[in-house]
């Protein structure tokens, strides 16, 4: 490998390391200092660019294209303030476990702490929310240095892609000359090629072989003896990328006679596999202490994926005497009741499938009746409402009007709890992703996008008003990036979950200070990132306008507007109406 300065050679290695080892997709936003970077990448025959041209929106996309393949899209960026945008996705990436490399070009070392101009403090900028940071050396044309950071390259990959999967950053400084300008004596002509151009057939410096943890025979016999019982539950939170394999999972159901509580972002809500799963889709509508209280306790329960969406499964959960098993690959706690009782260290999808060969005694059927029973009454509760506008409604509609197959991306706030409640339980391929990790309403749209772009499905993205507007500007991604969604905006002006708090009893400063109404008109966004966009006040003119925009060419907006306070008036009203079929 020639090059014209160090720098160059110094880009070259990384790219050709990061193509290496897998990489695909590298999301770059404009700068100088990452000159180096940017030339490398761009120049690379086996990496495909994106440029963001906001550092936000940029890490954001980064994340919704990881989440939706479980792959890594590097981050490029230059110094100064350019790296701490990255910072809010990655206390996503960190919490939710996506993988998400960061390189973020810096100032020679000696220029920190300074004042010189765009030098800021980059060393650990993102704390322990990294899986691993390292500041690269100054790039040197040695061979030892070379091949050091070949290794860099292959770990910051893997550690990013790993066990468990989230953020990795790497500062790289660089002095000038940044451009590949020839610099004559600066790169030996005699380098080692297997520092310089890399190992033969385009093999990873360092390769690496991962696993999961699995228990051992006697670990597994103990637990199936632990759930050999009459009542049991299998409690699907929202997965790490890829999501749940149903396939496992529903052969331990079948296995012990466990309903599956599934979070619409586990990958267990939609499938095929509900056919034959017996998967319980409408908890949060009835898991309340009217109906559940003349309820048996579960006598076990087994926690797969972070903790659930909806916190009345939380709560419902923590009253429970059950001996709760949270089953996680990594070792970690996710479960902020304090009341599961075993940790089992496992590849949950492994262990359900491991479960389901030695299991040999199925649960009581009565108690399966009694979960699908209240599954029935929710649901036909909630058709009661069949053309009343609120929210929950919309979504509902979003899910019955999906291809087959689709990826659904929800925003935080009213949505996810929405799809969580209404999402009804079906046989399409519906790929459900939101961003659970921290749940901000930030960089929701570059999220959708940057999932848009990492599949081949229709994407539709349902959000609240709030959340467009912190995350407007990703909507550029539509262009630059050349992918396509329907975007689903729910203006109820304002945060309408506020509604839901007790502070709604309080006027002054309710309105003022937290429902925050904002009276934006949403159309001039459409004209400005090229997008169609039509706004409903119905809910048939909703069905009407979805199914339209399925049929079209290219990205819309659709916004409905609705009433907050009345949204949340008929979700409880339809809770009642359960409740009464249940109870009396």
């Amino acid at each position: 490998m020639t090059a014209p300065n160090r720098n160059t050679l110094w880009g070259r290695a990384i790219a050709a390391e990061l193509a290496r080892s897998g990489v695909r997709t590298v999301c770059i936003s404009p700068g100088s200092r990452s000159t180096p970077l940017t030339v490398a990448v761009d120049e690379h025959d086996d990496l495909r660019t994106i440029s963001a041209l906001d550092e936000r929106t940029a890490a954001y996309f980064a994340l919704g294209r990881a989440r939706r393949t479980g792959e890594v899209t590097p981050l490029i960026c230059t110094s100064g303030t350019a790296a701490a945008n990255y910072h809010p996705a990655v206390v996503e990436a960190n919490q939710a476990r996506v993988p998400l490399l960061l390189l973020t070009a810096d100032r020679p070392p000696e220029l920190r702490d300074s004042g010189a101009n765009q030098t800021v403090d980059q060393e650990k900028l993102y704390g322990d929310a990294v899986r691993w940071y390292k500041d690269l050396p100054e790039p040197a044309p040695r061979e030892r240095a070379l091949r050091s950071l070949r290794t860099d390259i292959c770990r910051a990959v893997g550690t990013a892609e790993g066990t468990p999967a989230g953020p990795v950053h790497l500062n790289v400084p660089f002095r000038k000359p940044l451009e590949p300008t020839p610099v004559e004596g600066d790169v030996p002509a005699d380098l080692d090629p297997l520092a310089a151009a890399g190992r033969d057939e385009d093999t990873p410096f360092v390769r690496r072989t991962g696993g999961e943890p699995q228990l051992d025979d006697r670990d597994l016999r103990k637990l199936s003896e632990t759930l050999s019982v009459d009542r049991g539950l299998i409690v699907a939170g929202p997965a790490d990328p890829p999501g749940l394999d149903p396939e496992p999972v529903t052969a331990f159901a079948h296995a012990t006679g466990f309903p599956i509580l599934a979070d619409p972002l586990s990958g267990l809500r939609f499938g095929g596999h509900s056919r034959v799963a017996p998967v319980i889709g409408g908890y949060d509508g009835f898991v309340n202490t009217e109906v559940t209280a003349e309820w048996p306790d579960p006598e076990v329960v087994v926690r797969l994926g972070a903790s659930p969406t909806s916190k009345p499964l939380r709560k419902y959960l923590a009253g429970t005497d059950a001996r709760q098993l949270v089953v996680d690959h990594a070792g970690a706690w996710r479960e902020a009741e304090f009341t599961a009782t075993d940790l089992v260290v496992a590849d949950p999808d492994r262990l359900c499938g491991q479960l389901a060969q030695v299991i040999r005694s199925g649960g009581a059927a009565g108690w399966r009746n009694r979960w699908e029973t209240a599954e029935a009454a929710h649901w036909e509760a909630a058709d009661d409402a069949d053309d009343r506008l609120y929210e929950g409604g919309i979504v509902a509609d979003v899910v019955a009007g999906l291809p087959d197959p689709a990826t659904l991306v929800v925003s935080n706030s009213m949505p996810v709890r929405d799809l969580d409640r209404f999402g009804t339980v079906g046989t399409k391929s519906i790929t459900a992703l939101g961003n659970r990790g921290a749940s901000g309403i930030d960089g929701i749209v570059s999220t959708a996008l940057g999932a848009a772009h990492g599949t081949t499905d229709d994407v539709t993205l349902v959000i609240g008003d709030l959340a467009l507007y912190h995350d407007m500007n990703g909507l550029l991604a539509v262009g630059r990036a050349e992918v396509d969604a329907t975007v689903v905006v729910i203006n109820n002006d304002g945060g309408g979950i506020f509604h839901k708090l007790p502070i709604e009893d309080f006027e002054p400063p309710f309105t003022r200070q937290f429902k925050t109404p904002h009276g934006l008109d949403f159309e001039p966004a459409g004209d400005l990132y090229g997008l169609g966009f039509s706004r409903v006040e119905s809910r048939e003119g909703f069905r009407e306008a979805y199914a339209a925009a399925g049929d079209r060419e290219g990205s819309e907006i659709i916004e409905v507007a609705v009433d907050a306070e009345s949204s949340h008036e008929i979700r409880d009203e339809l809770q009642a109406e359960t409740v009464e079929r249940l109870v009396d």
